[in-house]
């Protein structure tokens, strides 16, 4: 036995100096250099991307991010492929052949290389004209959620029960980001016909004003809710509008909140938010 083992590495041990080595040494320097290619990219997104003027602080970050993501990603699969090809030939493995079956392959698969092909172009233009970041909150025609990661060829979602979603950008046909540069806040309530509407004016305005001004708040809220119109005449109320901007991602808060003092300040100024009713008129 002993003597077996001491022939295994007899055997083994030239083998791992000359070839052993060399893999350390590939997948090592892989490592290495994805390492330093993603600071290299870091640096160059951050002093590259320029601010735009209108996109705030966060806005800019999330989209250099998402770019460094994206470089990274594509240039660390680079290496990954390098690599294992490198190292397959250290293991005696034939890479001509390899490659010739590669391409027999991706003839015979050349059909569905078009949807790929469509996924990565559809993708560059994501990209270049920012139409989302990761951390943005996004709908693709059935789906939503907040952007996880970003690759040339598909979006990773992650909707508000926590299920995630894998999108190929080939599939996207719609982009409605909730998130970009600022958020509308519209709050639709119900008031009774008997109420003057240019008292409930005043009171929503005063309200969204106060609102606004208050140290809590006055760094989310952009612009003021205020008065926007009336939307309709309801079976039992007078439905009005009203509309504000908030920061990104703020938008649910500031409208709930915004309802709760809303409520108070109807309370005071003697304003009925009515529930259903009916009224029915007897037949003489």
């Amino acid at each position: 036995m002993k003597k077996h083992i001491e022939n295994w590495i007899d055997s083994l041990l030239p083998w791992f100096l000359n070839h052993g080595l060399k893999i350390v040494f590939i997948l090592g320097g892989a490592y290495l250099i994805s390492k330093i290619i993603h600071k290299i990219i870091e640096k160059s997104v951050r002093l590259m991307v320029l601010p735009n003027g209108y996109d705030t602080k966060e806005a800019e970050v999330k989209r250099e991010d998402t770019l460094i993501q994206i470089f990274s990603v594509t240039i660390r699969t680079l290496l990954i492929l390098l690599a294992t090809i490198m190292s397959l030939s250290e293991f005696g493995v034939e890479i001509g052949p390899l490659l010739a079956a590669a391409g027999i392959v991706g003839i015979a698969f050349g059909f569905g290389g078009q949807y790929l092909i469509r996924d990565i172009i559809t993708g560059l233009f994501i990209i270049i004209e920012n139409q989302y970041r990761i951390g943005d909150f996004v709908r693709f025609d059935t789906v939503s959620g907040y952007v996880e990661e970003i690759s040339l060829r598909k979006t990773t979602l992650r909707d508000i029960d926590g299920s995630v979603h894998h999108v190929p950008h080939g599939e996207i046909k719609l982009v409605t980001n909730f998130t970009k540069d600022y958020s509308i806040v519209n709050v639709v309530v119900g008031v009774s016909y008997q109420s003057d509407l240019d008292h409930v004016i005043n009171v929503v305005n005063r309200c969204g004003i106060e609102f606004a001004q208050d140290n809590e708040w006055k760094e989310i809220i952009r612009v003021p809710i205020q008065f926007l119109r009336v939307d309709e005449f309801a079976d039992s109320a007078i439905t009005i509008r009203m509309s504000g901007e908030a920061k990104v991602g703020e938008r649910l808060k500031v409208a709930g909140e915004f309802r709760k003092r809303l409520k108070k300040a109807f309370d005071d100024g003697k304003i009925e938010i009515p529930f259903p009713q009916v009224v029915v008129h007897h037949a003489k």
